[in-house]
């Protein structure tokens, strides 16, 4: 008989403290590029590679655990992720050399994945009336959670030093778990469906979005019309392109590419890569804006104590519309949620792009970005699940989560390009860069609502007729 899980038990509270961890663990990143070049005696370019390391582990990392969730060792998979999250918060906090240092960010990337286990045990244990309102939680908790971990890395790292926001990090997994251990139903799953695994299609997988993302994150530094550039970027091109059409043949592929017929699965999924870009764009051009010198003409002059606070009403946002949406959803029903969460983001990214020259401008965006966020985030996962089978959940909702990452990496990099493009007297970011990454981000919004508004009235013309 399947557990279920209810208000009064601590299943739920559990994963979403697991799902915070996450949070915690992929905000140790952005802020303190600075800290590690200082640190480990090397540029900036290179003390980017622990932004780029951990990204790539987590973009392979997510739908091979994506799929394992989906069979009988749930807790398993999720206890051993949180170790090696633990492991990879300890070699960098107390990392000797540079190259200890990126072999614990790679060990932090499984924070990525974990996120699709937590939602694959929810959809499991949790009752069914409870299970939406689950789903929409945790995917919602790692965005808004991000805007509590970057105030704390920015007063940890402020008072102390880096390997203090790391070694908090370590703790904070530690006691999560403890907690998982102790609350989470143990294993195995005796409903779970037994499959062979897909070694073949998790090796070109790994092997064409590593290579994609490689691309993407140092195609800015490398010049995107170099030999090394185009060559890696056609290679996976071509890789990942085997992978869909081995992956559309087989019977038990390590995710069923055929779910992307269904019109709320491929809705999804188009929305993932357009708002994680947006998202990431306003993350990290808003940091630079809050940390670079007045004399840039942008620049906000913050210290790195005060820096994490400039993200922090996005977390106060998107928990804001998280329980907002359970209200709205039951009146408009979830798929409206995700335009109406488009709208929002385009309204915050244009207010990006249009005011970001005090401290309250950026803080209001970051609040409206975050309502939006939540709005945006909560319905993705929650359409996925009403679309496609049980035993398929875990590796959509990870596939889901593999293009954010994809998306991020987009606009992280974009942003970087424009920006290297447009540089001032002394070589920092100058104001046209900044309103041009800002101005991009606005329009993947726009872009993507005006895109799903269309969509919802085709649909609604095809029902009436």
């Amino acid at each position: 008989m399947k557990s279920t899980a209810t208000s009064r038990n601590p299943l739920v509270p559990t994963l979403v403290f697991a799902a915070l961890a996450t949070a915690i663990v992929s905000s140790l990143g952005m802020l303190l590029v600075p800290s590690i070049s200082q640190r480990f005696s090397v540029d900036i370019a290179a003390a980017q590679w622990m932004l780029t390391v951990n990204l790539l582990a987590g973009a392979v990392a997510t739908p091979i655990m994506g799929r394992l969730s989906d069979g009988p060792h749930k807790k398993r998979l999720l206890l051993v992720s949180l170790a090696f999250m633990f492991l990879g918060s300890v070699m960098a906090a107390c990392a000797p050399t540079f190259g200890v240092f990126l072999a614990g960010r790679v060990f932090q990337g499984l924070s990525y994945g974990i996120v699709p286990v937590t939602i694959a045990i929810a959809r499991r244990y949790v009752a069914a009336e409870h299970v939406q309102n689950t789903i929409s939680t945790l995917s919602v908790t790692v965005a808004s959670g991000i805007g509590i971990g970057y105030p704390l890395t920015g007063i940890i790292a402020g008072i102390f030093d880096y390997s203090y926001a790391f070694w908090f990090g370590a703790a904070f997994v530690l006691a999560t778990i403890i907690v998982v251990w102790k609350v989470v139903p143990a294993g195995p799953d005796t409903l779970a469906e037994k499959r062979p695994f897909d070694y073949a299609g998790s090796g070109l997988l790994t092997l064409g979005l590593a290579s994609l993302l490689l691309t993407i994150s140092e195609g800015p530094k490398w010049g995107w019309s170099s030999l090394l550039t185009l060559a890696l970027g056609v290679f996976s091109i071509i890789v990942l392109v085997l992978w869909v059409r081995m992956e559309i043949r087989l019977d038990h592929p390590l995710i069923n590419l055929r779910t992307l017929k269904q019109g709320e699965v491929l809705l999804a999924n188009i929305s993932a890569i357009a708002l994680g870009a947006a998202l990431y764009i306003a993350m990290s051009v808003s940091s630079l804006v809050a940390q670079a010198d007045a004399a840039t003409g942008y620049g906000l002059s913050l210290p790195v104590f005060w820096a994490g606070f400039v993200i922090f009403p996005l977390s106060a946002g998107s928990l804001a519309a998280n329980r907002t949406v359970r209200l709205v959803a039951k009146r408009v029903g979830i798929q409206a949620m995700l335009p109406i969460g488009a709208i929002i983001m385009a309204a915050a990214g244009t207010m990006l792009w249009l005011l970001h020259s005090a401290l309250w401008e950026i803080l209001l965006s970051m609040l409206v970005f975050g309502i939006g966020m939540g709005a945006s985030y909560a319905a993705m996962p929650a359409l996925i699940a009403r679309s496609v089978a049980a035993q398929e959940l875990g590796s959509s909702v990870s596939f889901n989560q593999v293009l954010c990452t994809v998306g991020s990496s987009f606009g992280t990099a974009i942003a970087a390009a424009i920006i290297a493009t447009h540089p001032g007297l002394l070589g920092e970011a100058s104001p046209e860069g900044i309103n041009m990454t800002f101005l991009l981000g606005a329009l993947l919004c726009i872009v993507l609502a005006a895109a799903l508004l269309a969509d919802s009235a085709r649909r609604r013309l095809r029902k009436n007729r």
